[in-house]
């Protein structure tokens, strides 16, 4: 490996309001290496890799390229230096093929684009790093998998040679994390210089040669991958070992039903699965797991028990009522948390800050003087039990929701809805993006639950995670649940044939 870094960052500091995301970071990439950047939620990853690409400037510090200051004012110029970031969320036109979208990325183009030559490059490249992509295939139809290869597809097609990834495992199943990775190696070995966010420690352990770790802000380390722990890491990440979570033995007998669901079927919107007569049942002092490959329905499950898709059959009862109208309002002042996928998007409002989000599904609970004010004061002091409970650090309660990291929005639904009187918790892949001790947080939070006699409905890909924490597990697969299963009387390999249908034609 050239002892020399291809791009270069130092003393990199960048402020928003209420919050240090960087703090005199320096970082840098070789040709013909991965390096991985690890770290806590909110520890300024992200803001760190939108720096390189020109995303954010800088209030203070350098960007080298080749050993050359090199001033980056936008994604285009970083692109022009041969820079290319795949963010979290894709920037495909479902419409469009494969090579449409490839073709909209492109900066230099002739005033006539040949269809067959750019097929041919696409073809190369997917040939070379195994892609498998088609160039017609239209992206709508491709799964998260692919539609990220397309994206890496996008910059190798425009020559860069620094490929970014945040977070890339995140929206992937484990089988496809395997490709991914396997795709990085080809590159690596190509002299392409590969950056990538991760929570996991054994991704970084496994497929990093470097692995850098950001604890506030700050640079807490940067070790060799030959030279690291998942023990050394958990110590640069949190400055102290984890607990470990509490668990209890499972039981047979729970309380009384909380949620039923009856022979459930809903319509199929677009790529939108139909749910196909789902049965389903959650007791007080109950986990119920939902596993299955992401696309299969799970999304259509929650969004029916939260009252925002309304069933075409089926029943839904919920505390022994009758609930298969209610809206999500009604739900929720009933007892439903939800802990969503995509806070951002699902759960909180992004211009509201921290403190106004806690208190946002409960204004009577903290209004004042027939609801002319608001006890402020009050959902403080309701935040930071919340966030004591949990063992997590407090977020800036000036912060806006849009200004915190994906994990830190996590923390912040979780802490609101936990804080809230419920009977029932929906976790839909809640800690998907999260690092080890924020999974660990969310994980205790639904023992506890589960201890108090509420009812939980955890639907996630991690299966050890539903292994270690469920009662029973139901299996999904196109929209039917077509198993259920007690994880002590099973194995992680069968749920997974479930899952991906085999034997269930």
């Amino acid at each position: 490996m050239d002892k020399s870094p291809v791009l270069r960052a130092e003393g990199i500091t960048k402020r928003f309001p209420g919050v240090v995301a960087n703090n005199r970071v320096n970082f840098d990439v070789h040709a013909g290496e991965i390096h991985a950047l690890l770290g806590e939620n909110g520890a300024g990853k992200s803001t760190l890799v939108k720096i390189l690409y020109g995303f954010y400037q800088p209030d203070s510090g350098t960007i080298s390229l080749d050993g050359r200051p090199t001033p980056i004012r936008s994604p285009r110029e970083a692109r022009g230096h041969g820079i290319g970031l795949v963010f979290q969320g894709f920037t495909l036109i479902p419409a469009l093929t494969v090579a449409e979208n490839v073709a909209l990325f492109l900066s230099k183009l002739d005033w006539y684009i040949s269809p067959k030559k750019l097929a041919a490059q696409i073809q190369e490249a997917s040939r070379r790093y195994g892609l498998e992509l088609e160039p017609k295939t239209p992206v709508w139809q491709l799964s998260v998998g692919q539609q990220q290869r397309v994206e890496l597809l996008k910059l190798l097609l425009t020559r860069a040679r620094v490929l970014i990834f945040d977070e890339p495992s995140k929206v992937l199943a484990p089988h496809e994390v395997d490709t991914l990775f396997g795709i990085f190696r080809d590159l690596r070995n190509d002299g392409y210089s590969l950056v990538f966010i991760t929570h996991k420690l054994r991704e970084a352990l496994t497929c990093a040669d470097r692995i850098t770790v950001l604890r506030q802000g700050q640079v807490a380390g940067s070790l060799n991958a030959q030279d690291a722990s998942e023990e050394k890491l958990v110590e640069l990440m949190f400055g102290e070992p984890l607990k470990e979570v509490a668990t209890r033995e499972r039981g047979s007998k729970f309380g009384k039903p909380i949620l039923e669901l009856v022979d459930i079927c809903t319509r199929a919107v677009g790529t939108t699965p139909a749910l196909r007569q789902v049965s389903l049942t959650v007791h007080e002092g109950e986990i119920v797991g939902v596993a299955g490959v992401s696309g299969n329905g799970q999304r259509e499950l929650g969004d029916v028990i939260l009252g925002l898709i309304k069933p075409t059959t089926g029943k839904k009862i919920f505390l022994s009522q009758e609930a298969t109208a209610w809206p999500p309002a009604r739900m929720i002042g009933q007892g439903v948390a939800f802990v969503p996928e995509d806070p951002l998007a699902m759960a909180v409002v992004p211009w509201f800050s921290v403190l106004e989000n806690v208190a946002l599904l409960s204004p009577k609970r903290f209004s004042l003087y027939g609801g002319l004010g608001m006890a402020w004061d009050k959902a403080r002091a309701v935040a930071r039990a919340g966030f004591e409970r949990l063992g997590l650090n407090p977020l800036p309660e000036r912060a806006r929701a849009a200004s915190l990291s994906g994990g830190n929005l996590q923390r912040l639904v979780l802490v609101r809805e936990l804080s809230r009187d419920y009977k029932l918790v929906v976790g839909l892949y809640p800690t998907r993006g999260l690092d080890v001790r924020s999974a660990n947080a969310v994980r205790q939070a639904f023992l506890q639950a589960r201890a108090a006699g509420k009812g939980v409905l955890l639907i996630s890909e991690d299966l050890s995670e539903l292994f270690a924490l469920s009662d029973r597990i139901v299996v999904m697969l196109r929209g039917q649940i077509v198993g259920e299963v007690r994880p002590d009387q099973t194995s992680l390999t069968e749920v997974g044939r479930m899952m991906v249908g085999v034997g269930h034609g």
